[in-house]
């Protein structure tokens, strides 16, 4: 609600009403006082039968700022000040027939302006009090829906850690490996589902997504000796429906340089380059490193591991294409590359 204050503009927090009483009795004396000296200025150029035109301004003022009540305290002022000041001898012939109208006529006005001020302040704060009650219910929602995901995320990282304790219980190394592949995949989901959205509920950008998603995995991977460097798509928007295989697809893709590429060094550096689509809209997102690269005579249909033929089924889904591809024009490496179309 004070950030939703700060927003407002000046002329949204009038009228004053929480003034001290003395601060709008002064406000109101002053502004009455300033449209007396006017109207004692402009005395000899201003008929007898108009006392009250500096002051009607005034009594305006008064209520765009303080408020109708106040306002209405300030036309009494005036008034009785424009009786006594600016109109003639209450002696002198004909005085009812000018003064009456005249007092009538301002005293119409007045109430008329007055009221249609009550009713757009009125109006106002109304509007206020509903824009204090949706700023409530959108601290609330944001409050909700960080819970939701903080919970999504955990239940996911409770269900990696039953698989990865139940792999010590599994005979048969293919078995442990696939229990393994199976919490490290779960483990990345569930710290994705904790990346998917800003804050305020907005999806994140391309860029906002992977690069922490990368480092979670070479973290993962224990290999300090590892570079990884993550650069674009910071304005590349990912809708929520996509982030989830996208950065499946690229944590497998990191997760496979660093088994592969870097099976038995210590040192290599992995690049991660977010690109636009071009005019037609999508992405593309590689994966570069310089490991050792691939195998003689490797295809993904025949020699890919069970991690890449996922990336390659999700990235099907997303009407994408993935490929591994060797680097030995690049100096060695390979490039993994995923491409979704707009």
């Amino acid at each position: 609600m004070g950030e939703a204050r700060e927003r407002e503009g000046w002329h949204e927090r009038l009228p004053l009403r929480k003034l001290p009483v003395w601060q709008s009795a002064a406000i109101i004396v002053g502004v009455v006082g300033l449209a007396f000296l006017a109207r004692l200025a402009l005395k000899p150029a201003i008929p007898v039968g108009s006392p009250f035109v500096t002051f009607f301004p005034a009594v305006l003022l008064v209520a765009f700022l303080l408020g109708v009540r106040r306002g209405a305290v300030a036309a009494a002022l005036s008034t009785l000040l424009g009786v006594l000041f600016f109109m003639s001898d209450p002696m002198a012939p004909g005085y009812f027939a000018t003064a009456v109208p005249s007092a009538v006529a301002y005293a119409v006005l007045v109430g008329v302006n007055l009221t249609l001020f009550h009713w757009m302040q009125s109006a106002n704060d109304k509007l206020r009090a509903e824009r204090a009650r949706s700023a409530a219910l959108a601290n609330t929602r944001e409050l909700l829906f960080r819970e939701l995901q903080h919970r999504v995320s955990n239940n996911l990282q409770v269900a990696a850690g039953l698989l990865a304790l139940q792999k010590k219980h599994v005979e048969g190394e293919r078995a442990r490996a696939a229990l393994e592949e199976a919490s490290r995949r779960i483990g990345v989901i569930g710290r994705i589902s904790r990346q998917l959205y800003e804050h305020d509920g907005g999806t994140r950008s391309l860029h906002a997504l992977i690069e922490p998603m990368c480092h979670d995995v070479l973290d993962a991977a224990g290999t300090p000796g590892v570079t990884l460097r993550v650069s674009g798509g910071e304005s590349q928007a990912l809708p929520a429906d996509s982030a989830i295989p996208v950065a499946l697809i690229v944590a497998e893709a990191v997760a496979n340089a660093i088994e592969h590429g870097f099976a038995g060094r210590e040192k290599g550096v992995i690049s991660v380059d977010c690109m636009s689509g071009g005019n037609g809209g999508g992405f593309k997102i590689e994966i570069r490193d310089d490991g050792c690269g691939l195998p003689d005579g490797f295809a993904m249909e025949n020699g890919a591991g069970l991690g890449l033929r996922i990336a390659a089924t999700l990235a099907e889904q997303l009407g994408g294409q993935f490929e591994l591809v060797a680097r030995r024009a690049e100096g060695g490496g390979a490039t993994a590359r995923l491409m979704v179309p707009g």
